[in-house]
């Protein structure tokens, strides 16, 4: 049996609500050549059984963990079990329109220079789509600008098979742990960012992002943030690393603030202690952030919008040039 181009892994815990619609969607899409492979978690609801309704279809499997994993573990023994070139993740409780890996895999498939594809719930700013964004773009976008890439969930990309495990896969610290994988992955990769709103996202109080203790396990990953931008690794120059530590400790002290006004002190001693600065590092760079629209956006030697030749493979633009790169 030939490996399918596309494995789309879903890992789920206690989803029997939803799991139908997700699964559903998948089988709807307008490109066929996939797999699809269901990870559940050990759920102690229905979840196994809706999902065993659907392997009829050759294209569907269903594993069972003996033990639960969690979510970032349970996600990295999908991937093992992917025989397809491209790993697409999609969260059982969501719904993938039916053209999302019609539209995702074509433009990867074009742009050899990236690692993988992200898709926004909304358009990216800064010009048209796709825009092939090099390691230290991805950085000036996030820290730089107004619209980053690093708080996307797994859904949002589309991997080739090879780069996401030759990068270790997800680190499994929690609900930050997409976050850290971008981090690190984006430091070192090429990033392609194609149009958005392919998937819609469900919002629900038994996500795993609200679930107890995730608020401190995003705090520990904001000082892994502050540690990685000052690092010898950082993409970014060093003008730019200063204002990218300005704009992130005005950020840090945002959120510290708003703890203090709904009166949750632990919580801001929290992030305080897990900050990553010292008090000479506040008082250097805690300042008002300065931010641009345009920062990370590709352009070409006159300053102007890349806009996509969809006939030929795309390589790493230069650096942008743009105001705020």
């Amino acid at each position: 049996m030939s490996a399918p181009a596309v494995s789309v892994l879903m890992t789920a815990y206690n989803r029997e609500r939803y799991i139908a619609a997700a699964i559903e969607s998948v089988l709807a899409q307008t490109f066929a050549d996939f797999e699809l492979i269901v990870v559940d978690d050990a759920s102690s609801d229905g979840t196994v059984a809706a999902a065993r309704a659907y392997e009829a279809d050759p294209r569907v499997r269903v594993v069972v963990n003996d033990e639960n994993l969690g979510d970032y573990p349970n996600r990295n023994r999908a991937a093992r079990l992917a025989r397809g070139r491209y790993l697409k993740y999609h969260d059982s409780d969501d719904v993938m329109y039916p053209h999302c890996l019609a539209t995702m895999l074509p433009l990867l498939e074009a742009a050899p220079g990236a690692g993988y594809a992200l898709s926004g719930a909304s358009g990216w700013a800064g010009g048209p789509c796709p825009m092939l964004l090099t390691p230290r773009m991805c950085y000036q976008r996030e820290f730089l600008g107004t619209q980053g890439l690093f708080m996307c969930g797994p859904a949002s990309a589309l991997f080739r098979a090879d780069v996401f495990r030759r990068l270790g896969g997800f680190p499994e610290v929690g609900p930050a742990s997409d976050y850290l994988f971008w981090l690190t992955a984006s430091a070192v990769v090429s990033v392609l960012l194609v149009p958005g709103d392919l998937f819609w996202y469900r919002i629900h109080p038994a996500q795993e992002l609200r679930r107890q203790g995730a608020a401190r396990q995003y705090a520990e990953a904001w000082g892994r943030c502050w540690r990685m931008v000052a690092a010898p690794g950082c993409p970014l120059t060093e003008e730019e690393r200063e204002q990218a530590k300005r704009n992130w400790a005005f950020n840090m002290a945002k959120m510290m603030w708003r703890e203090l006004r709904q009166g949750r002190l632990r919580a801001a001693g929290f992030q305080l202690r897990h900050a990553g600065l010292t008090p000479a590092d506040w008082l250097r760079y805690l300042r008002r952030p300065r931010r641009h629209r345009l920062a990370g956006t590709p352009a070409d030697q006159g300053g102007q919008y890349v806009i996509p030749d969809w006939t030929r493979p795309r390589r790493p633009p230069v650096a942008s040039s743009r105001p705020g790169a």
